[in-house]
């Protein structure tokens, strides 16, 4: 029979706005602190907060105009690359305890750890291993941490997102039958992983508001409201999850895509829409080139401005070969760009995607294309990767990325949309 397997999974507490504490000698249990860029209007949304302003009710990713005006804060601006190497530096400590092969990084903030083989090793239960590395995440860095731990990932998530809140040493543990007496009840559903407002709305309609309705609803009839994302529901409903970090750690996708995305400041006309959605292509160019990729098909999607509150677009278009040169591809995005956008209609978003990526080593040419020209351009585009990599990404830039709305500047400077605090 095969041993029964435990999990812990480890949430790093408000960790932007802990890590701003931390930095300032503050402690994050008791000072009123968000993480925000001040440079952006009220309506920005935080990135964090700390516990004291959580319990003013306010939702972890509130906006700014949200807090109450009397309270007294701080306004940190984030700084993500400090973000980046606290959540290295802590993925260090773990180490000493747990080898990374029984380690899944699920976020900068969060990890799930198989502990099964090590707790007779270290003789202590999986509760004492929980405390003693969060007690030297603790020491080390100042950021304090809560875990969850379960007999399957999905119930050590649980255990973390919902268990681990209401009990005093933020540790919450649960196997399916604790499970299914302690949580069956508990509403909203969207409390638990992977349970999103979609689906609770779609179940509400038939009298389904918890987790044990789901777990005796009739199982047809679930399959023919969510097709094959029901069998994931139902597991999830008993507490059940076969998928382990050995599983995660072997996967590999059937299709790889690189993409972009990207909110505008403000809303941006059509011409100007064109531009950013070129230097987005150009960005992945380089993306591809680093990574010894190639690609054949482009995806777009638009939104528009959200004063008009109507759906985005979207497309998709086949080149004749496939590549990572940006000669090649940028009148791909131009013909993709005319094709999906609607003329005259301000836009606020973009999402761009090169699909079915695979290893340069599969290039061919066809019969228009001039192999010596595509060489030349590929080692300027690994010379400029250089370059950006020793002296900055703003160190080399193009004609485009410095014409009036281009923002490539700018987000050369942010790390996932935020400063990176260089």
């Amino acid at each position: 029979m095969e041993k029964q397997r435990v999990y812990i999974c480890i949430d790093l507490k408000s960790f932007y706005a802990s890590v701003e504490c931390v930095e300032r000698g503050l402690d994050p249990l008791s000072t009123n602190l968000v993480v925000a860029d001040s440079e952006r209007s009220e309506k920005t949304i935080c990135l964090a907060i700390t516990p004291p302003m959580k319990a003013l009710g306010l939702s972890s990713r509130c906006r700014v105009f949200e807090i109450p005006k009397g309270v007294d804060y701080i306004m940190a601006t984030p700084r993500m690359q400090l973000y980046i190497e606290y959540s290295a530096n802590i993925y260090e400590i773990y180490l000493k305890y747990i080898a990374k092969e029984d380690i899944h990084v699920y976020s900068i903030d969060e990890v799930f750890m198989d502990v099964t083989d090590y707790l007779t090793m270290y003789g202590m239960s999986a509760k004492e291993l929980a405390v003693r590395i969060m007690r030297d995440v603790y020491e080390s860095t100042g950021i304090t941490a809560t875990a969850g731990i379960g007999t399957n990932l999905y119930l050590a998530k649980v255990a973390l997102d919902i268990t681990a809140k209401h009990v005093d040493d933020h540790i919450g543990y649960l196997d399916e039958e604790t499970y299914q007496k302690t949580l069956w009840d508990h509403i909203p559903l969207t409390d638990f992983w992977r349970v999103g407002a979609g689906t609770v709305k779609r179940l509400e309609k038939y009298g389904i508001y918890n987790m044990g309705q789901i777990a005796h609803s009739d199982e047809d009839f679930l399959y023919k409201l969510f097709g094959i994302d029901a069998e994931l529901l139902i597991d999830h409903a008993w507490g059940r999850e076969i998928t382990t970090i050995g599983d995660i750690k072997n996967y590999k996708p059937k299709h790889n895509s690189l993409s972009s995305g990207q909110v505008l400041s403000r809303d941006y006309g059509y011409d100007e829409g064109m531009l950013i959605v070129k230097e987005m292509a150009d960005l992945l160019c380089l993306d591809l080139v680093d990574k010894g990729l190639i690609t054949q098909s482009i995806s777009l999607y638009v939104g528009y401005s959200n004063a008009l509150k109507i759906e985005g677009d979207r497309g998709s278009i086949s080149m004749t070969m496939p590549t990572s040169s940006a000669k090649t591809i940028l009148p791909y995005i131009e013909q993709l760009y005319k094709k999906v956008v609607k003329p005259y209609t301000p836009v606020r978003r973009f999402n761009l995607s090169f699909n079915n990526v695979v290893d340069e080593t599969y290039q061919q040419y066809d019969i228009f294309a001039d192999p010596v020209e595509l060489e030349k351009e590929h080692n300027l585009q690994k010379a400029m990767i250089d370059i950006k990599k020793k002296f900055g990404k703003n160190a080399i830039l193009k004609g485009m990325n410095l014409e009036e709305g281009g923002t490539t500047m700018e987000r050369n400077k942010q790390i996932g949309g935020h400063r990176s605090g260089e």
